[in-house]
């Protein structure tokens, strides 16, 4: 493309373009070398671009059990179109993106690939009634919980749900804020519906139209999740649309990432928005700080799963439940949740979840953690060792992984201390990830 008209050199202005569009842009070589990561792709994904530009985009991404459409394309060297992916950054988010990646050509070579990205979380699911994943209101006797900490939270959720006060919870992505929204909702009105306004990455139009339907709204609860994650004007236009309706049938109820007092110091809270929601504030621990709810959750799940489905599942075995108690959940409970999920998907006519059902990145984060060892994962649910093959992937991974962790993810020092090429390197991470 010629950059220049007129005698105009057009490369700040594309430039420009690139950084204040409404779509992220991520543009690989066909090394997967990243050369364009833009503000938007930041906002989506979580991460800069001096963190990508020296490595291949495979060693920052695990893409599970979808497969990246910039790998799809670089590839086959066609395009995908319209690929919708709903995945956690790496911020702990939970995102949805609509996806156009395109193949790079120079002549008749494939040079590399560049995908557009729309974030869809807050157009999609901006005000609604959610979909339920349990059949049934989340209610605080649903919430299955036995550690001191939640039952502080229960019993504080549930004088707040009586007194129909401004509710602000505090807690780490994945730590159960948003049943616990929900439970106030119904214990406190059992008219209304349940409105979640998703603050990321939020369209100002969307503050309009809640506005527009708090008016005409009739009771209910509106839930604000993550209003630290809203800029500043924002925060001001939701503080203005509460105070509003302060004194009105509906419910408050906001949640924050961190501790507020920071989140002000740092000036990503307004602190006159936290003082309309903190009139009860409601802190949530991190589940590694309350691993006895582990298993009463596990065991609902399970016993959900039997109900819904008709399987044959009861529980975890004896090493599963020891991995589970020595992992610290970073995710909280939507992580235990998600891998419940995937290995329940692998379940036929088993009774417990064994060794053998975890999935391989799982295990790989649990020995990367430092707390296990791949001598940990000798033996199987029935006390045998492991084949050969099995054992030695694992062990690989397991060594791969702890020599990555070591240099900070650089794979070119990673390889020289394993006295291997580079390319080496990253291709016996590729397969590992592709198991």
């Amino acid at each position: 493309m010629d950059l220049t008209t007129n005698d105009t050199d057009l490369t700040p202005f594309y430039e420009f373009a690139g950084e204040h569009v409404s779509v992220g842009i991520h543009a690989v070589d066909a090394k997967g070398k990243t050369i364009i990561y833009n503000r938007k792709m930041k906002e989506i994904e979580g991460f800069d671009f001096e963190e990508l530009a020296d490595r291949s985009f495979l060693e920052m991404f695990r893409f599970g059990e979808q497969e990246s459409t910039l790998l799809k394309v670089l590839q086959n060297g066609q395009a995908v179109l319209n690929a919708k992916q709903t995945y956690w950054n790496r911020k702990g988010q939970e995102i949805t993106t609509i996806n156009d990646t395109h193949p790079i050509f120079s002549g008749d070579k494939l040079v590399g690939a560049i995908e557009l990205s729309r974030d869809v979380t807050t157009l999609e699911k901006a005000v609604y009634q959610p979909l339920k994943k349990y059949e049934e209101p989340i209610t605080f006797n649903s919430i299955t919980a036995v550690s001191a900490s939640m039952r502080k939270v229960i019993e504080t959720a549930e004088k707040a749900a009586a007194a129909k006060l401004p509710v602000l919870l505090i807690g780490e992505s994945g730590t159960g804020k948003e049943l616990i929204a929900e439970a106030i909702h119904w214990s406190a009105s059992s008219t209304g519906k349940f409105h979640t306004l998703f603050c990321h990455g939020i369209d100002p139009n969307v503050l309009e139209l809640l506005s527009q339907n708090m008016a005409s709204m009739d009771g209910g609860t509106i839930y604000c999740e993550r209003i630290d994650l809203l800029p500043l004007p924002l925060q001001a236009q939701l503080l203005e649309m509460v105070q509003q309706q302060a004194g009105s049938s509906l419910c408050f109820i906001a949640s924050v990432g961190e501790d507020p007092v920071e989140l002000i110091s740092a000036e990503k809270l307004m602190k006159e928005l936290f003082y309309f929601f903190s009139a009860m504030t409601i802190p949530l621990e991190p589940l590694r700080k309350r691993k006895e709810d582990i298993f009463p959750f596990v065991d609902d799940y399970f016993s959900r799963h039997r109900m819904n489905l008709g399987s044959h599942i009861k529980g975890l075995d004896d090493e599963v439940s020891a991995i589970f108690q020595i992992y610290d959940w970073p995710g909280n409970l939507k992580e235990l949740e998600m891998l419940l999920d995937e290995v329940t998907f692998m379940i036929t006519n088993q009774d417990l979840v064994t060794l053998d059902l975890l999935p391989h990145y799982f295990i790989a984060k649990t020995t990367a953690s430092g707390k296990l060892s791949p001598e940990d994962f000798l033996v199987n649910g029935n006390k045998e060792l492991l084949p050969l093959e099995s054992y030695l992937f694992e062990a690989e991974m397991y060594y791969l992984q702890k020599a990555m962790n070591l240099y900070n993810g650089n794979v070119t020092k990673a390889a020289n201390a394993l006295g291997m090429s580079r390319q080496n390197l990253q291709y016996r991470l590729r397969k590992i990830k592709k198991k």
